[in-house]
């Protein structure tokens, strides 16, 4: 715990410093109880970003070959849920229904990988899985600005701003009172992708609050008035 929020406190100072870091929606997850996080993925900073935008400690799920050496052994200290992508992972699975049951925050990228050009990929089913499993609120959050930071085969970190934004919790209870075993995957599916609408709904709303920056104002200005 302690070492937790140590890590917490200083990668929250350095991203405010290099990148600006904006963070708005905070009062949509639950102060108490299990919640599901659900971010679009498109860099290496979501992670580190993500965790100190949350004011509540999370459990991170990563693939298994982030799980080696010291450094692995430091990520499963900090909570961290190894899980293997080639194939359904019940044991990554079952270990995070059982956080989510005793009342915790478990992170998961629905999208499963990075996204090469920073676009919205399909939501895979595994985050359906786990949250009717679970039976929690599921929360969307969309990380904006760490793909033009460090972008997937990026050597170097590019100072640019970035912003968390956390929507609404989401409910899929109803969707689940009519699932059955022949439906199930389907069910699942369609939570996955309507989380990723949701996600893309807040870039949308993102986009469109976006103040133009002065220097721009001044050059349409001019063109005006030529």
């Amino acid at each position: 715990m302690v070492l937790y929020w140590t890590v917490w406190i200083i990668v929250r100072a350095g991203a405010r410093l290099l990148f600006r870091l904006q963070v708005s929606g905070q009062d949509h997850i639950p102060r108490t109880g299990g919640v599901l996080i659900a971010a679009n993925h498109t860099s290496y900073l979501d992670i580190p970003i993500l965790g100190c935008a949350l004011p509540r400690q999370a459990s991170f799920i990563g693939r298994m070959d982030l799980f080696s050496g010291i450094a692995g052994t430091i990520l499963r200290y900090l909570g961290w849920i190894p899980i293997r992508r080639e194939r359904v992972d019940r044991k990554a699975f079952d270990e995070a229904v059982a956080r989510l049951k005793a009342g915790r925050v478990v992170v998961i990228y629905p999208e499963g990988t990075r996204s090469p050009d920073g676009r919205l990929q399909p939501g895979k089913p595994g985050i359906g899985m786990i949250a009717a499993a679970a039976g929690c609120p599921v929360v969307p959050a969309l990380l904006e600005g760490t793909y033009e930071a460090l972008p997937p085969g990026a050597s170097w970190i590019r100072v640019r701003p970035i912003r968390v934004i956390f929507g609404q919790p989401m409910d899929f209870s109803a969707e689940l009172e009519i699932e059955s075993e022949d439906t199930k995957k389907v069910v699942y599916q369609q939570m996955s992708q309507e989380v990723m609408d949701r996600i893309a709904e807040l870039r949308r709303e993102m986009s469109s609050h976006v103040t133009p920056c002065p220097e721009t104002e001044s050059k349409k200005h001019q063109q005006l008035t030529l």
